[in-house]
């Protein structure tokens, strides 16, 4: 088992794939890093824009301009 991309606190940018509700797309902060394979990491996430927590990939996660716990 690979180490996880991101931790708790980080704020990451979630961009959807074509299909996925692309209302969801924005800046999130990790609230969870949750078991599972490799191939398809997830994390519990908080949306900025509504403060809804969501099941988010991997994949579609990219680092906030190395923003980490503000």
């Amino acid at each position: 088992m690979t180490t996880p991309k991101f931790i708790v606190g980080q704020k990451v940018e979630y961009r959807p794939d074509a299909g996925d509700m692309p209302g969801l797309r924005g800046t999130y902060t990790i609230t969870r890093v949750l078991p599972g394979d490799d191939r398809d990491r997830t994390y519990r996430a908080r949306g900025a824009q509504d403060g809804q927590e969501r099941v988010l990939r991997e994949k579609q996660l990219t680092p906030v301009a190395d923003a980490l716990f503000g």
